[in-house]
């Protein structure tokens, strides 16, 4: 099977199924929600993950915008064709999924616009920029990444969470709790008005706005919530608190988890603190080992 080929079948199983750790969180969370109407929810969500991994069907209609991380080690290259295999696959597993056509017509004045109208074709959705990962990466989610690994990580990003998202910088006041609660209470706020709960949130701390994003994607193409820290569990408690519950309707199930990844920071007064608040059918994320 080609690398474009095994895209191809990689967008369609991130778009389709969602890891262990998650159903196993998911199931958890049904087991200790004592509110009725809470449970309720949460049982449908699960019925929805078991039928479109069942039947190939997105788990949501919106499809999700492809974000690349790959990750290269010492021995591994990457070539201008490999690349261009990549964007083939995706092209090709939006479209065989299908997706939901949302890629914009036009000119640049014309795609801000949306005054072109939509491209038919799934797959005219580009992916975003590709972020590289190696073994130099220094933050909460660094990888052990052997010399001879290339791995190609594909995540689905939603619209609804980005609407909710955040990048901006915090005034640390030399306060680890400060940075952290501030990072928490844009959260609180934003998982208010998400309407898909319950979420699993991620949280980038970087020195630029790339950096605090990119912290952000990695730990949502690497986080475990069979592997939370001590922080992530206290910022979970917290948000579970709120009483938001799934789908608004209250109960202790907000947040099934949360990631949380700290980069290099600066000799500065500030932090920049990124955050994405996941609806329930993310992350969603596949990878492929070449």
């Amino acid at each position: 099977m080609s690398i474009s080929e095994e895209v191809s079948e990689t967008i369609i199983k991130a778009s389709t199924t969602l890891s262990e750790d998650k159903h196993k969180a998911l199931k958890d969370a049904i087991s200790r929600e004592e509110d009725e109407n809470a449970k309720w929810a949460l049982e449908i969500i699960l019925e929805n993950y078991q039928v479109a991994e069942k039947n190939r069907f997105p788990l949501c209609d919106d499809t999700g915008i492809p974000h690349v991380i790959i990750e290269i080690g010492s021995k591994r290259q990457i070539t201008g064709e490999m690349l261009n295999q990549i964007h083939e696959g995706i092209y090709d597993g939006l479209n065989n999924l299908p997706a939901r056509p949302m890629a914009v017509k036009g000119n640049a004045v014309e795609r801000i616009e949306q005054s072109q109208g939509l491209y038919e074709k799934p797959g005219m959705l580009r992916p975003a920029s590709v972020l590289i990962d190696n073994a130099n990466d220094e933050s909460t989610y660094k990888r052990d990444i052997s010399e001879d690994t290339l791995n190609v990580h594909l995540l689905l990003e939603g619209g609804g969470p980005e609407i909710r998202s955040k990048t901006y910088r915090v005034y640390h006041q030399r306060s680890f709790d400060n940075v952290i609660g501030t990072a928490c209470e844009w959260l609180e706020s934003s998982l208010k008005m998400l309407g898909c709960t319950p979420s699993i949130p991620s949280i980038g701390i970087g020195r630029t706005h790339y950096e605090a994003t990119s912290l952000l994607l990695k730990s949502i193409a690497y986080g475990s919530l069979d592997n939370q820290s001590s922080v992530e569990k206290e910022i979970t408690e917290r948000l579970n608190n709120t009483n938001i519950g799934p789908l608004g309707f209250g109960g202790r199930t907000t947040v099934l988890g949360t990631y949380l990844n700290i980069g290099n920071q600066r000799a500065s007064g500030v932090r920049i603190v990124s955050i994405r608040p996941s609806c329930f059918v993310e992350p969603r994320v596949a990878t492929i080992k070449l």
